[in-house]
């Protein structure tokens, strides 16, 4: 196990009703910027409900409305303009990870003299930003408990992580009976998406680090459980609420420090969503399993076997046929229970006329990761998920 730092500044208030606990935002000011998405939060009352407890607090809101599913930088300065030109102290994410992720680069864009793209290609430059709140409305990102955001520019087909220590969440608000609302195919794609995370961080060499993987391997075997829960029984609030803290806990840093390696499959899929603008969870999902299959030797076999032991509950000593049967068996619940899509044609690519571009990228993204992967590498991977 390496050495590292692990802190996590972010108060969370879990379970129904507490949404009361916006009043304390007044903690940051009182003018504050309300980031969320297409407006589901206004057919569910959760809108209403915010917007009296901060006027109860005397606190006046700006808007920002229509951030996209893979948050554009055009909407981020939009947020960052609001946020200068109003004087504004704080700002509140209400919906998933896309709202969340846009209200923090918003928020380090804010004390940015800048462009705010060059804090997204740059996280160094990223020195402040505004107090960030959130109120979580789908399980997935984990962007209420972490220090990442991911951003897209749509005009130059890139799409890119960043991440600072002063983007981490002041405080967040997770109730799971907001999320019961949540459509069938973005409860499978959150799922898938939770699972890649704990997978990134989970699939290393690094010795000694048994805390962290017991800890992966007990969030996926909670993925694998309560996902199919939710998926066919919205309303079940014990499965929304596993889901939940388990999709919070896959990336806050609880199962990374001191073992993770860098992502591979996110950078791959990042490059699908920016150019072909997919479901990130899908897109995730139809990858895992076709690198499992490519990365999969003599020297990764003893790691995927331990999957199959320690989350599907497979026996047996030979470590080859073993990472075989978890492989099949993460495809199985990702295509069969939790019914993704299977390959890229489904999700509406189809041509691979930018493989190779994607692939010189994602390439660029993920080096030091588990498996190190050339260009060449990605453009087959790609291929075999088409």
């Amino acid at each position: 196990m390496y050495n590292f730092k692990f802190s996590i500044p972010t108060t969370i208030y879990f379970g129904k009703g507490q949404i009361s606990h916006l009043d304390d935002l007044k903690q940051s000011g009182d003018k504050v910027l309300l980031v969320y998405g297409g407006g589901s939060i206004k057919k569910n009352g959760i809108y209403d409900q915010a917007l009296k407890i901060l006027e109860g607090a005397g606190i006046s809101v700006t808007e920002l409305a229509g951030v996209e599913p893979n948050p554009r930088i055009e909407t981020v300065r939009k947020g960052v303009d609001l946020c200068k030109t109003n004087n504004l102290d704080m700002v509140l994410a209400i919906g998933g990870g896309s709202a969340i992720d846009c209200a923090k680069v918003v928020a380090a864009g804010a004390k940015y003299e800048g462009d705010a793209w060059d804090l997204v290609i740059h996280p160094e430059m990223i020195k402040a930003a505004l107090p960030i709140y959130s109120v979580l409305t789908l399980s997935a990102t984990g962007s209420e408990m972490d220090e990442f955001a991911v951003i897209s520019d749509m005009t130059k087909n890139e799409k890119w992580g960043t991440g600072a220590e002063c983007m981490k969440p002041t405080m967040s608000i997770l109730d799971p009976s907001y999320t019961c609302s949540v459509s069938r195919k973005q409860t499978a794609a959150g799922t898938a998406d939770m699972m890649s995370h704990t997978f990134e961080n989970y699939f290393s060499f690094e010795e000694g680090a048994d805390v962290q993987k017991r800890f992966a391997e007990g969030l996926l075997k909670t993925m694998i459980k309560y996902g199919p829960i939710a998926l066919d029984d919205p309303n079940n609030y014990n499965a929304r609420a596993n889901l939940m803290w388990a999709a919070t806990h896959a990336i806050n840093g609880l199962i990374s420090a001191g073992c993770s390696p860098a992502w591979c499959i996110h950078p791959m899929e990042h490059e699908l969503s920016a150019f072909y603008d997919i479901t990130h969870g899908q897109g995730l999902a139809i990858l895992t399993p076709v690198w499992m299959k490519y990365v999969l030797n003599e020297k990764t076999a003893p790691v995927f076997a331990d999957y199959g032991r320690n989350v599907w509950g497979l026996e047996g000593d030979d470590d080859m046929e073993l990472s075989d049967a978890a492989i099949e068996k993460t495809a199985d619940f990702f295509f069969k229970t939790m019914e993704i899509p299977k390959n890229l044609r489904e999700v509406g690519i189809t041509d691979q006329s930018n493989f190779e571009k994607m692939a010189e990228k994602a390439a660029a993204g993920s080096v030091g990761s588990f498996v190190p992967l050339t260009k060449e590498d990605i453009i087959e991977i790609y291929k075999a998920a088409f």
